[in-house]
């Protein structure tokens, strides 16, 4: 199946480790079982479902010292095609504990290296030779400690014949609704993020479906969309607005739902399809991701057999 160039970009991506614990015990030594690994960050996690549903992109990955060697080593086993940032120190590792007793889950960020100007330039000089005219580009993640919180845009700028797709948040999110990023194609942001830049609460699919095209009509992107967790995702344009119904599943980890989204709504747009179908398969990735252990993505399998619960309809 055709579809266009896809870029996913990743500053600040970490190598993942999920392990369980019987409880979480302040103070004493607890037994982890055997830690699972995998690569992760926000655009590279986004890359990896793309491959694992069948698609094409290429994920430029900051990647610094031996833990950055590590997280090579495992995207080379899934076989995504990326290109590495010389990042400016030690990648970063994460943390997700699992609590056997109670099935609630903790997990671990660590910050990752500072950035420089060296290091902020490599990337623009990347992003310059390898976005393509035409193509989709992702910005998704969280962004490195040291750039300033309007990189997106700067990133943006470095690409302006791509079609640009935003998932972030906190400060970084803030500043692309208070300063919109000319011509961003699609920003995606999750309800908690919502309710913060509305300053209220958005209790209902039609309250979250109004704010989004507010954001649209205030200029911020073509397209704005708004997850409502495990009810499902709004969309809105400037001609309309319309939800996808999340399929009802037993949730084992949230971890890499959102990016699993991202990764079929990209695809799909990708290969021409409407928006309506690109948000249909995005809510049937991100509910079939939830079902998988630890910080595994969606499996193509279940997002086929979950799909038709993801019936799109009017707000």
């Amino acid at each position: 199946m055709t579809q266009l160039p896809i870029l996913t970009l990743t500053l600040n991506p970490a190598l993942d480790m999920a392990t369980e614990v019987h409880d979480m015990l302040p103070g004493h030594k607890l037994r982890c079982s055997e830690p699972l690994l995998d690569p992760g960050g926000g655009g590279l996690n986004v890359s990896r479902a793309i491959k694992s549903l069948g698609g094409d992109s290429l994920a430029l990955v900051a990647i610094g010292g031996l833990t950055g060697d590590r997280l090579a080593g495992l995207i080379r086993a899934e076989g995504v095609t990326f290109l590495s940032i010389l990042g400016p120190g030690e990648t970063r590792q994460s943390l997700t504990v699992n609590e056997a007793s109670t099935g609630k889950q903790y997990r671990f960020m660590l910050p990752g290296p500072v950035w420089g100007e060296a290091e902020r330039a490599r990337v623009f000089t990347l992003l310059r030779a390898t976005a393509r005219p035409g193509g989709i580009s992702v910005i998704s993640g969280s962004q490195p400690p040291g750039v300033p919180v309007d990189f997106p845009a700067q990133l943006a700028a470095s690409m302006p014949e791509s079609r640009i797709v935003l998932d972030t948040s906190g400060a970084t999110l803030t500043e692309a609704v208070r300063h919109p990023i000319p011509g961003l194609d699609v920003l995606r942001m999750d309800g908690e993020e919502g309710d913060a830049l509305a300053g209220r609460p958005l209790p209902t699919r039609e309250d979250t479906a109004e704010f989004a095209q507010s954001l649209v009509r205030a200029g911020v992107a073509r397209t704005v969309i708004i997850a409502r967790g495990a009810e499902g995702n709004v969309l809105a344009d400037k001609d309309s607005r319309i939800f996808a119904k999340a399929a009802k599943v037993r949730v084992k980890s949230t971890v890499g739902a959102g990016d699993s989204f991202v990764a079929a709504f990209v695809l799909a747009l990708s290969r021409g399809q409407s928006n309506a179908e690109a948000l249909a398969l995005g809510s049937a990735a991100a509910s079939a991701a939830v079902t998988t252990d630890a910080t595994q993505l969606c499996r193509p399998e279940d997002v086929m057999r979950l799909l038709p619960e993801c019936v799109v309809s009017q707000v």
